[in-house]
């Protein structure tokens, strides 16, 4: 994990935070709710703090509470024991989420275009909609887990208190489509709703992502129903959900569809956070799971790359999608159906350094 190098500010502002602190929001919320003595702080939301912090603007004084949270330094071993201020919070929080009306508009009328060996890419301008490369970006494609950026979405949009536990069980591990879901975590561990999401995000965990649907009001069957409302409100007309995970290869979209989805869930700070937090250690309270980002590019650091999530089953093939800033100009970018790690790595840079030369963006 990077090292972080600006101090902590001491009223603990979530939305300030992620702009101008070191301090990972992942780290904060995590940490929060360890075992750990001494008690942390519970970190849930109001309507109005979430609303707030989802779209990236500071949250209004509602009272606060002085509480001693424990962060874990990103590389080194030691733990730095800082006092912030939180907001006091209430237990949901059921407000109206950002919306994005990504207008794409299919010029691709630059020259010397990169060679994709993957089945399907896009780069997309983020902000105008202006198709920069496209290679079969109409076909539904299996996309594995880059589902799960749909389901940090849905999450997002329910408000949901990201402080309660969540304890997993046997049913999330069940797979889907046929797949056993492969994992480090294990029945019966506990988390509360915030690593449960960055378990997805960043380590790509399929039982989080599961307990993220089964948690949902109404459960699994209203959280399939949300992701598919949400795909149709974006306009992703090339994009069915059946469950949360990516496991099932009826899970689809087009590359299209997919840079509608990565610039609307860029609006989301927790997305983006989450998602390209390179490493951190859960803490389980009985053992520490050291996990990595799934993304390579993401640990490395040789991109701005604000948003990031992986992909694969025999099905999909290696995919990957990015949010990242390319000469002046923010970007989604579309990998799908790579061969492998390294092809899909390969595509990506090819295209980002390409998107590097095209002219400024005014």
């Amino acid at each position: 994990m990077k090292k972080f190098n600006k101090s902590l500010m001491h009223v603990l502002s979530l939305s300030v935070l992620l702009g101008m602190s070191s301090t990972s929001f992942a780290e904060l919320i995590v940490n929060s709710s360890s075992g750990s003595t001494p008690p942390q702080a519970s970190l849930a939301w109001s309507s109005e703090q979430a609303s707030q912090f989802l779209n990236d603007n500071e949250p209004s004084p509602q009272g606060s509470v002085t509480a001693t949270t424990t962060l874990r330094a990103p590389i080194e071993a030691a733990k730095t024991t800082v006092t912030t201020t939180v907001r006091s919070v209430e237990n949901t929080a059921t407000t109206t989420a950002p919306k994005s009306t990504v207008q794409i508009l299919d010029t691709n009328r630059y020259s010397n275009q990169p060679s994709v060996n993957a089945r399907a890419a896009l780069v997309m301008d983020a902000n105008t909609g202006e198709v920069l490369y496209s290679k079969n970006t109409n076909a539904a494609l299996p996309i594995a887990s880059v589902t799960k950026l749909m389901t940090a979405v849905v999450t997002a949009d329910a408000r949901l208190n990201m402080s309660e536990n969540i304890t997993l069980q046997s049913i999330d591990f069940a797979g889907a489509g046929g797949k056993n879901s492969s994992s480090t975590l294990r029945v019966g561990d506990k988390m509360n709703r915030a690593e449960a999401l960055l378990f997805a995000l960043m380590k790509s965990e399929n039982p989080a992502a599961a307990a993220l649907a089964r948690t949902y009001p109404g459960g699994k069957s209203a959280f399939v129903a949300a992701m598919n409302a949400k795909a149709k409100e974006l306009g992703m007309h090339n994009s069915r959900f059946v469950e949360s995970t990516g496991l099932h290869p009826a899970n689809v979209a087009s590359a299209r569809d997919l840079g509608v989805l990565v610039s609307t869930a860029s609006q989301y700070g927790l997305i983006r956070q989450f998602s390209t937090t390179p490493s951190y250690d859960f803490n389980l309270g009985y053992r520490v799971l050291k996990s990595n980002n799934t993304n390579g590019l993401v640990r490395n650091g040789g991109y701005n790359i604000n948003l990031s999530k992986t992909g694969f089953i025999n099905e999909a093939g290696r995919c990957v999608v990015m949010h990242t800033t390319l000469n002046n100009r923010p970007v989604a970018v579309v990998i799908l159906g790579a061969i492998n790690t390294e092809a899909r790595n390969n595509d990506a840079i090819r295209l980002m350094n390409w998107t590097s030369s095209l002219p400024k963006a005014i």
